[in-house]
């Protein structure tokens, strides 16, 4: 009896020393650097080697760009968008269904094929290009997800003009891949953010949650970032699109960098900024771009048949006053 008695102690004893050397060892690791065009923050709670964990990282985001740099002449994409003939790996497969999953959803508001007519216009370039309605016209007979298909994880065509561009959903899913790695290695405090997309997953060490800041809409591009709004977030991701950055002014009318599929040209309405959370950040990188085109009305339809998503919009009245709308949960999301 005595025997079996220590051997409780011993084992408590060795449980008491493994938690405290974990509560120890756990702290903060903060990582940046630059990926996709943009920037990333990834901040996390780890007891393990942060550099390896840092390296985990880093593959994760070569191989993105090695999947969906257009860029990369050597990247899977830019070898799709040539029509050679290449092995698709299974970020570019996620990528491309979950592409079309949106662009069904949502009416063709959301397309990877748009990305020719951003060049068109020139969104691409500090200096604005030339475009006229027979340019636009030429290029929207190859503009259309259901020109694409994927048939034994091979891209098949109706044109072979039609290109891909995964800009308005890598970033989010790559925020994805990054969360899911940290999770595989027992890190589950964390908030990861890459060209403003952000997934978040625990609590601060002090159990304070996760806190997120909305941009208010600048007046110029270059004009300094200001938070309108903060919302805390338990488990899930937050996307934010807006218009108020990327444009252009033409004989007095101001054009968005955010292209309708459907006319070819860009949209002109009263929203500003839409920020989506979901729970995963694919999505709401997705919808957060498909909203920005849909405008205001159509988006809060769209919602109200879809509780999975919340959403905060910034819009423009008759009166040039910006005004706001957001879902009822929008600001219970950290509960």
């Amino acid at each position: 009896m005595k025997n079996l008695k220590r051997t409780k102690i011993i084992i408590f004893g060795l449980l008491l020393f493994l938690f405290a050397c974990n509560a120890k060892e756990k702290k903060l690791i903060v990582y940046k650097g630059f990926t996709q065009g943009s920037t990333f923050s990834i901040k996390f709670y780890a007891s393990v080697d942060s550099i390896k964990l840092k390296q985990g990282i880093d593959s994760i985001l070569a191989d993105i760009n090695h999947t969906a740099s257009t860029y990369d002449t050597n990247s899977i994409i830019s070898k799709v968008n040539s029509n050679q003939n290449v092995v698709l790996n299974n970020d570019f497969i996620q990528l491309f269904n979950k592409s079309l999953e949106v662009s069904k959803a949502t009416n063709g508001c959301f397309d990877i094929t748009v990305g020719k007519l951003v060049k068109a216009w020139g969104f691409h370039f500090k200096k604005k290009q030339d475009i006229n309605k027979e340019k636009i016209d030429s290029l929207l007979i190859y503009v259309g997800y259901q020109n694409l298909s994927l048939v034994n994880n091979k891209i098949i065509k109706k044109y072979p003009e039609t290109t891909i561009d995964f800009n308005a959903i890598a970033q989010g899913y790559t925020v994805d891949l990054v969360a899911e790695y940290l999770l595989k290695h027992s890190c589950i405090d964390f908030i990861v953010e890459i060209g403003g997309e952000v997934r978040v997953n625990g609590n601060k060490v002090n159990k304070e949650k996760w806190v997120v800041g909305i941009e208010k809409p600048a007046e110029s591009e270059n004009s300094e970032q200001v938070v309108q709004e903060k919302v805390s977030l338990n488990n899930k991701s937050i996307s934010t699109s807006g218009n108020y950055r990327k444009f252009f002014i033409k004989d007095g009318i101001k054009y968005s960098h955010e292209i309708d599929p459907k006319t070819g040209s860009p949209v002109q309405h009263s929203l500003l900024s839409v920020s989506v959370i979901a729970n995963d950040c694919t999505t709401a990188d997705a919808y957060a771009t498909a909203f920005m085109i849909m405008g205001v009305d159509k988006s809060k339809e769209f919602l109200r048949t879809h509780s999975d998503m919340e959403a905060y919009f910034i819009f423009s009245d008759s009166t040039n006053k910006n005004q706001v709308f957001f879902t009822n949960q929008f600001f219970k999301q950290g509960e």
